[in-house]
């Protein structure tokens, strides 16, 4: 027995020197001259996992990064966008930082950018209706802007400038390489555009938003570059801290399990790489549609001439027809969208449907422009787009009488059976009246049969034995809808004169 335990010690230590002896040499291969990383990956067991791995080259490194001086909430999921809680009229820093690599970007090194700040709305519902939106806080709140630079708090901003038509924006140029902090300040709360129910309603989240631009060829700055935001919230002054102290003491009643569920708060908000904010074209900045003619008499001073298609605009007939450009083509390219937007007073929509053309505009239900649009407009730019017509208040058809001897004689053969002496049908225009006056009435006559409006100075109706009644308002007001006229002109010495007889029905 006792021999058997020796063998076995024998044994033992033989193995653990044997063992020992094998790994002596362990260090010696692995150091730091026999193997690096590379060749391990180089191995074909991490060949097929190495290409799925980005390549440091192809990493996407932004050029910028812009940091805002606010703490973000802890009341935030893990997978979740940051928010962050901001006071009204509270001066927060945004600090501008240069991010570029060695190398990067060279065409700006020791040359100027410019950003521009926008507080802008979060929920895609409220884009679509962000000029109406502004408009009425701007109604409400008049002489305020949305966002202000404080510029005696900024540092390193040059050249700030605020347009007085976009009230939620500001610019300014500076330079990467050196220190620039722009203080900006909101005035807007975020419970201003959530309809009023019974109080107490969630605010709507706004976002803060940066782009910046480089020069162009032309000096210009509209070469985009890079392009930040953050989500936030505003409350009335003070408001944040205390809802940052209540999202704090809800999280600090919740278990370990469900706080790991929730973002930590971060002393400063980092604004997260997103698209630019789409501007107006600038191929649509000036435009502007070609004007229709205006029969204008510089002789009757006292009779206002508006332009012949405003009284009746959706009619197409004599006098007020609608010229094609006004009604929207399918086959439109996105250039013409936006001329039909602009000359159908739509101007404001014109950046939401930058990128659309006639087809796609035309497919749009009234529920979708309702939505986009709101109410009033999008049933105003569905009916304009599917050239709803609008009754005219009077409508009257005239005939231009050719006489062989007499103003008379002629209108005794027009009233028989509708024939000229030679038998040729008499051919009526009908005309549309909305503002029910005899200047309309003129202007559209003028403009159907060719006639210079500036050489029209009366119009007379024959009535009773012959007699010329002169056309006023209260006639015009007074004709029966769908009358019938013959008129022929009466030329004096001075003037041209124009006589309607009415036609038995």
């Amino acid at each position: 027995m006792a021999w058997v335990l020796k063998m076995d010690e024998v044994i033992e230590s033989g193995l653990v020197h044997d063992f020992d002896a094998s790994l002596s040499g362990i260090g010696q291969e692995l150091g730091a001259g026999a193997y690096s990383m590379s060749d391990v990956l180089a191995l074909p067991i991490f060949k097929q996992e190495d290409s799925s791995l980005p390549l440091d080259g192809e990493t996407k490194h932004p050029p910028f990064q812009y940091v805002m001086c606010a703490a973000t909430s802890p009341a935030v999921k893990l997978h979740d966008e940051t928010l962050t809680y901001l006071n009204q009229g509270q001066s927060y820093e945004i600090r501008m930082l240069d991010n570029r690599k060695m190398g990067d970007m060279p065409e700006i090194t020791g040359k100027l950018v410019k950003s521009i700040i926008r507080v802008v709305f979060h929920d895609r519902r409220l884009q679509y209706t962000e000029h109406q939106q502004l408009e009425g806080w701007k109604w409400n709140r008049p002489g305020d802007r949305l966002l202000d630079l404080d510029i005696p708090m900024s540092v390193g901003i040059i050249d700030t400038r605020t347009n007085p038509s976009q009230l939620n924006a500001v610019e300014f140029l500076w330079d990467p390489a050196k220190r620039t902090s722009a203080f900006i300040q909101v005035h807007c709360i975020s419970t201003e555009f959530t309809p009023r129910k019974h109080g107490g309603e969630k605010g709507v989240p706004f976002r803060i938003q940066v782009d910046t631009f480089k020069q162009n060829e032309n000096g210009e700055y509209t070469d985009h570059l890079h392009s930040a935001s953050c989500q936030i919230k505003v409350f009335k002054p003070k408001g944040a801290d205390r809802k940052q102290k209540t999202d704090r003491e809800k999280m600090e009643k919740r278990t370990a399990h469900e706080k790991e569920k929730y973002q930590p708060s971060y002393d400063t908000t980092i604004l997260t790489e997103c698209s630019p904010w789409p501007d107006t074209p600038t191929a649509y900045v000036n435009s502007s549609p070609s004007t229709a003619p205006a029969f204008t008499s510089p002789q009757q001073g006292t009779c206002s001439v508006p332009d012949s298609n405003s009284s009746s605009p959706n009619h197409q007939g004599d006098g007020v027809s609608q010229p094609s450009s006004e009604q929207l083509q399918p086959s439109a390219t996105i250039q013409e969208t936006q001329q039909w937007l602009l000359k159908n007073r739509f101007s404001s929509y014109r950046r939401l449907f930058s990128n659309f053309s006639g087809a796609d505009l035309l497919k749009l239900t009234k529920e979708d422009l309702v939505q986009i649009c709101g109410a009033a407009d999008g049933i105003r730019l569905y009916n304009s787009l599917k050239s709803r017509s609008v009754r005219p208040r009077l409508t009257i058809y005239v005939c231009q009488e050719q006489p062989s001897g007499s103003p008379l004689q002629g209108q005794q053969l027009a009233g028989g059976g509708g024939e000229g002496s030679g038998g040729t049908p008499y051919v009526y225009h009908a005309i549309y009246l909305e503002e029910m006056v005899a200047s309309e009435v003129a202007r559209k006559l003028a403009l159907v049969f060719n006639i210079p409006f500036h050489q029209i100075n009366q119009v007379y109706r024959q009535g009773p034995t012959g007699i010329h009644i002169l056309v006023s308002d209260q006639m015009v007001q007074n004709f029966q809808d769908e009358s019938c006229f013959l008129f022929f002109t009466v030329k004096g010495t001075l003037h041209e004169c124009m006589c309607l007889k009415m036609l038995e029905s």
